[in-house]
């Protein structure tokens, strides 16, 4: 079953990499004999999948994940190894969707209107004579 990361992307189980061992948490006795643990390795660099400017973006927004040009995500949060195979596959997938997504616009810098301006000033000095009637009268 191949990896569907978004229309453009699906990547081929063949490239795939899986790793198990043995995971800590729940389970009781149970937990020190299987190995639920699950690693998913994916070459980024060497994938036929990938587009030569997919791969280019990959590499720059990944660049913490990716060791040697493999990127890897691990699930241990279940007990059963087939839960944390789809659950692995899962993250490796929005991990690749998140390093493909389009940048978003930036934000263009705007003053305050003149009415929100006036409307922060006023709770400000409401605030402030709150307080101020909280205070005890001075001796005078």
């Amino acid at each position: 079953m191949d990896l569907e990361v978004s229309p453009a992307l699906t990547i081929p189980t063949s490239e795939l990499g899986w790793r198990f061992s043995r995971s800590s948490g729940p389970g009781g006795q149970h937990v020190n004999t299987s190995d639920s643990r699950v690693e998913l390795s994916w070459n980024v660099s060497d994938s036929a999948a990938l587009s030569e400017g997919q791969r280019l973006m990959l590499l720059a927004r990944l660049d913490r994940r990716i060791i040697a040009g493999v990127i890897t995500v691990t699930a241990s949060e279940r007990r059963s190894q087939l839960r944390n195979r789809e659950i692995a596959l899962a993250k490796l997938a929005d991990l690749l969707a998140e390093g493909l997504a389009p940048e978003a616009a930036r934000r263009r810098a705007t003053k305050p209107t003149r009415g929100s301006n006036r409307r922060r000033l006023a709770a400000k000095e409401q605030r402030a004579a709150t307080k101020r009637q909280r205070q005890r009268p001075s001796a005078e």
